[in-house]
């Protein structure tokens, strides 16, 4: 089972996917797919360059996508 990481995936999905963030942020399908994998495998850990984010929010807000600032930060698992 391949393991997709967040905040990546989730922020991906509810923008409505990989090819829309594509166009959006202007980054290869491939650049975008390795945000939401883990690092030993090439990708960011989860972790959307910040670089990204005033795109994808623009976009959100346009589209009508609930999505902040802090959504782009890295969830973490073990959090009391």
């Amino acid at each position: 089972m391949t393991h997709s990481l967040e905040p990546a995936t989730s922020i991906i999905s509810r923008l409505g996917g990989l090819g829309i963030v594509q166009e959006v942020t202007g980054a290869s399908r491939t650049r975008v797919y390795r945000w939401t994998q883990p690092k030993e495998k090439g990708g960011t850990g989860g972790i959307i360059p910040l670089n990204h984010a005033p795109k994808l929010l623009s976009y959100a807000k346009e589209a009508g996508v609930d999505l902040t600032a802090n959504d782009f930060l890295p969830i973490e698992e073990n959090a009391a």
